[in-house]
């Protein structure tokens, strides 16, 4: 059998170069991308109806036979009307047919033809505009309908597809007989010919069965083969524990799930292998924690580490918490960002190419060329959807094949997250630190704001801090409040004599960190932000979360804005002002009212939403699944993570499997992995 993942499309009979060019709009360039591009729906024309039975405004199949002659009417020049009457047997069917020359001229009087299209009916007449029309004795029963573009319309599609397909006797199969039979799948031949043109409608499951089933295997194997060339040999061995001197640093005591993760980093950097691993968890959950725990286990077996952050705050405050837990250890700690100035960056470069700094926190500052290391051996990117594929690897490239840890705030449902992180290992932290109040949420609508005023001002009395976030900062057409005028309105009309305000994006980084620092240090009583708040910021006399325009944002990003609040050990609040009255709008906003849960909340927007919005925290790119869904497939997916384990245990560089390897590569090589 000739190699159809070269074969051009332009050389398959009725293509040629012109419209191969069209096929190219749709990223068909091969017969493999002919196959695989797969239809989106089907119209069964098995069941055909009469015009008595059939449903108006829905799509049918009608047995006719042609009554009348075409009559052609030209309405004006690039408009031609064609009009003819069929018969069921029953009832007439005026047809009219718009600009189509070459199907009028086709039709037969007392020919018996199907139509297939939207009918309409008076009391005594049924009227189809332009209905698709076949010979009933050549019709096909199930259609295939396939994503058309201009000047290539479906029906054309599908006439290359099979002439494709009959060109090749058999698609040799990529698994073997055992696989097929666990997992109860048909032979790819037959999945192949049966998803273009199926026989019958219950073969277009097992064939979708088999196909999704292969593309997540594909996908599966891959991620693990990409894991297993990250893993490399252990050039840091950590010989000695030592969590339990860590532990007796802290003023307060470790979740369970805390433990747990540090004891996967601890374990993961103690092997022979090089630790890959992402610490996952809901806001306020304490991956940091779990990341000083590992670090300080490092620093203790005489290695460096690196933390990098997103903003100048975040490694700020990362810092500052350090260093006051390692304040009565040898443990020499540095801070790194662009506002360091000259004279001490010089400093400290060299004092971490000598190794007298043990733990360097800072921002991108740490992926500058001149700054080396003495024997760095872990490094940890924190909310690292931040930072581009390239930040993070540049740091990891300070050294040796270090340890690396990720740590991401955003929830993401575990299967989810089994591929988005699928070259990962993951430690998920479940659970709250004790002592944490729940946050009570609460959807409002603008007629409210005179009240949440109120009680932003009553917090404030007491000795609390609030935050006022908006969707935009400068005015454009949309009718919402920018935050720069809502701050000012703010000011002067109703919290005269309070400190107050304005940080958003377009700052420049030092006037940023000087708001910030305002609001830390208890300067600023109420914070009007837009979502640089979003990350990081970690101000535990915030009380009061108020949030503009709700509906504007994501579950996932209210959920993180929510998360700015409730880290201290006050009650707090978080207010969704919205005057959007849709029913699914108030139910996504009711979803924050009823959990505080990440994990719930992320998936429900799955559910919603789609994987989308996951897939794209992740910076880059995964490969694109043609006929799988990350929503609908889910349980497909863990029967094709367990399958992959068995087959990669059972042959490591997969020699059974030639065709997969070949479908692999394929599927990764336009990728960044």
């Amino acid at each position: 059998m000739e190699n159809y993942s070269e074969f051009n499309i332009q050389y398959i009979k009725g293509v040629g170069e012109k419209r191969a060019r069209l096929f190219n709009k749709l990223g068909i360039y091969s017969v493999a991308d002919l196959i695989h591009f797969y239809p989106r729906k089907y119209q069964d024309w098995n069941n055909c109806e009469t015009v008595l039975s059939a449903p108006e405004n829905e799509a049918v199949a009608i047995k006719a036979t042609m009554i009348t002659p075409v009559k052609e009417n030209l309405i004006r020049k690039g408009l031609t009307l064609y009009k003819c009457n069929f018969s069921d047997g029953q009832t007439v069917i005026h047809v009219t047919i718009f600009n189509n020359k070459y199907l009028a001229k086709a039709l037969r009087t007392f020919d018996e033809y199907i139509l297939y299209g939207k009918i309409e009916k008076s009391f005594t007449n049924a009227f189809m505009s332009s209905p698709q029309i076949e010979k009933a004795d050549t019709a096909q029963g199930i259609h295939p309908i396939y994503s058309a573009t201009e000047n290539l319309n479906s029906k054309v599609i599908a006439k290359v597809v099979k002439t494709a397909l009959d060109k090749f006797e058999y698609f040799e199969d990529t698994l073997d007989n055992e696989i097929r039979d666990k997992y109860n799948l048909c032979s790819l031949d037959f999945a192949i010919r049966q998803i273009h043109f199926p026989s019958e409608e219950k073969n277009i499951e097992t064939a979708r069965r088999r196909l999704i089933f292969e593309e997540l295997l594909t996908l599966q194997l891959g991620l693990m083969k990409l894991r297993d060339k990250k893993e490399t040999k252990n050039n840091f061995i950590i010989n000695y524990d030592f969590t339990e001197e860590f532990l007796t640093l802290l003023p307060f005591e470790l979740t369970n799930a805390q433990k747990n993760a540090i004891t996967d980093c601890v374990k993961d950097m103690m092997s022979k292998k090089t630790m890959n691993r992402l610490i996952q968890g809901d806001v306020g959950s304490g991956k940091t924690a779990v990341a000083t725990a590992a670090m300080f286990t490092a620093i203790k077996n005489g290695y460096q580490c690196a933390m990098m952050a997103p903003t100048e705050i975040l490694a700020s405050q990362h810092f500052e918490s350090l260093s006051k837990l390692f304040e009565n250890t040898e443990i020499n700690i540095a801070l790194l960002t662009g506002s360091t100035k000259a004279k001490e960056k010089r400093e400290i470069k060299q004092a971490l190419m000598s190794g007298e700094i043990d733990l360097i926190v800072g921002t991108h500052a740490l992926i500058q060329n001149d700054v080396e290391f003495f024997n760095l051996a872990l490094v940890i990117t924190d909310e690292q959807h931040r930072f581009g594929v390239e930040q993070r690897a540049s740091l990891a490239m300070k050294s040796a094949s270090p340890h690396l840890m990720v740590m991401s705030a955003t929830p993401i449902p575990r299967t989810l997250g089994l591929i988005i992180y699928g070259d990962l290992d993951i430690s998920i932290l479940g659970e709250l630190p004790a002592g944490r109040k729940k946050i009570r949420t609460d959807v409002v609508d603008t007629s409210y704001h005179q009240r949440i005023y109120k009680f932003i001002k009553k917090a404030v009395d007491e000795g609390h801090q609030a935050y006022i976030v908006c969707p935009l900062v400068e005015e454009s057409e949309s009718d919402l409040i920018p935050a720069t005028q809502y701050a000012e309105e703010l000011s002067e009309k109703y919290f005269q004599g309070y400190n107050l305000a304005l940080l958003h994006g377009k700052m420049k980084a030092k006037e940023k960190d000087r708001v910030m620092r305002s609001f830390e240090n208890k300067e600023t009583d109420i914070l009007v932000s837009t979502t640089v708040v979003e990350v990081g910021v970690d101000v535990p006399n915030a009380t009061i979360m108020l949030i503009e325009n709700a509906d504007r944002f994501g579950l996932s990003q209210l959920h993180q804005l929510r998360g700015r609040v409730g880290r201290g050990s006050e009650q707090s609040y978080c207010i969704l002002v919205s005057d959007n009255k849709g029913e699914s709008t108030r139910e996504r906003l009711n979803i924050m009212k009823k959990t505080s849960d990440g994990f719930k909340i992320a998936d429900y927007d799955l559910k919603t939403r789609g994987p989308g919005d996951f897939f794209g925290k992740r910076q880059h790119g995964l490969p694109n699944l043609v006929i799988a869904d990350m929503l609908e497939d889910m349980e497909t997916l863990t029967e094709c993570q367990q399958c992959a384990k068995d087959m990669i245990k059972e042959d490591e560089n997969l020699d059974k499997y030639p065709l997969l390897c070949n479908q692999i590569s394929d599927m990764f090589r336009k990728t960044d992995y």
